[in-house]
């Protein structure tokens, strides 16, 4: 027997959500996000973050675009050749992830009742295969073309006041994307924000911005080189190292869009708030097994079997289950999508093979009893 709980549907918009607030006196509404250094609603808190970061990328984009170009009409440089194009993938990188949030806003539809929220993983994917296909693979063409017919690079000057400008400006971009990833990250390294952020737009900004740095530093020294030595091909070599840098990135960005496009679930320690939450309560005995999806950044879909008392009424069932989801709701802002489910609990019967079920035991036994008598009180 499935039971959701009944004051508020599934999508979480009713006056039940509110109503979550006055479930909040079990003490789980703090509870931090474990690994991640950040609290369990952090991905809701940073999409305001990200779409300015975004937008601080787009715009320094745009510029370089167009400043490289030029420098490339006056020098020839293949390095600032694979550089301008690098910059136009990234423009049109950035206005796929506004596309991507955009579209996400849309209300649920009968055909699609959890949401658009995934569309911020496919438009973040597609970003990946641009800048794969555009900045990289057109960079090692140009690359590899520059290095078996070698031409002549005019104007030096030029090209390294505009390699120092976009420097300028890409730092400028990072630094925004720096401060933006901030209280999203928490304490979790870089790697690991990137590695397990919900939102796709910060980590796919950072990584790019990271990528145009590097590719700058890149250009800067092929162009230095071939200018010493007057032999293009280094030129050439730091267009394709630019490429092959851009495919990395790429194959990067990619891999953590496949996950969050497959279906990632929440973080451990926003696991552990939602069965502290479940648990708080006197008429929840246990969560038997617990099982979260994110069906967009800032849209968590939970769904547990929790023990209840064999004696208790299908009314004395249906409320816990409706403070449960209270409860739940306060602890963790982003579950807007609650499955819960009533069961009598056989600690025989439990396959700790399970993934569901390990989730739900990640919890220790002494802190589920320290939560209890407090909520009991």
């Amino acid at each position: 027997m499935l039971i959701a709980a009944g004051e508020a549907p599934a999508s979480g918009r009713s006056s039940a959500g509110s109503a979550g607030s006055a479930g909040g006196n079990t003490g789980t509404s703090g509870t931090g996000a474990g690994g991640t250094g950040a609290s369990p609603g952090g991905e809701e808190h940073s999409g305001h973050g990200s779409k300015r970061a975004v937008v601080a990328a787009l715009s320094a984009n745009l510029g370089i675009a167009v400043t490289k170009f030029v420098a490339f009409v006056f020098t020839g440089s293949a390095s600032l050749l694979a550089e301008s194009v690098h910059s136009v993938a990234d423009s049109g990188d950035q206005i796929l992830l506004l596309l991507g949030r955009r579209r996400a806003e849309r209300a649920e539809t009968e055909q699609h009742p959890f949401g658009f929220g995934a569309e911020r993983y496919f438009y973040a994917f597609l970003v990946a295969v641009v800048l794969f296909v555009v900045g990289g693979a057109f960079s090692c063409y140009e690359g590899v073309e520059r290095i078996m017919h070698p031409g002549r690079l005019t104007s030096p000057v030029v090209a390294f006041a505009v390699l120092g400008i976009a420097i300028v400006l890409e730092s400028f971009s990072l630094r925004t994307a720096v401060r933006e990833s901030g209280p999203s990250r928490g304490d979790a390294s870089w790697r690991s924000f990137i590695r397990h952020a919900k939102a796709p737009e910060l980590p796919a900004v950072l990584l790019e911005d990271v990528a145009a740095l590097s590719g700058l530093l890149f250009a800067l020294v092929g162009v230095t080189l071939a200018t010493i030595t007057n032999d293009d091909r280094w030129d050439g070599a730091g267009s394709l190292a630019i490429g092959v840098l851009l495919g990395c990135v790429a194959a990067v960005l990619a891999t953590e869009m496949k996950s969050l496009l497959i279906g990632e679930s929440a973080a451990a320690g926003v696991e552990a708030s939602v069965v502290a939450a479940i648990e708080a309560g006197p008429d929840i005995e246990c969560v038997i097994h617990l099982r979260t999806l994110h069906v967009g950044p800032e849209t968590l879909l939970v769904a547990a079997k929790i023990a209840v008392r064999h004696d208790e009424s299908a009314a004395s069932v249906a409320g816990g289950i409706d403070a449960a989801e209270r409860r739940i709701r306060a602890a963790v802002p982003i579950a807007k999508l609650i499955f819960l489910e009533p069961d009598i609990y056989h600690a025989a019967r439990a396959d700790l093979t399970d993934p569901a079920v390990r989730a739900a035991t990640r919890v220790s036994r002494a802190a589920r009893r320290r939560n209890r008598p407090s909520s009991a009180g």
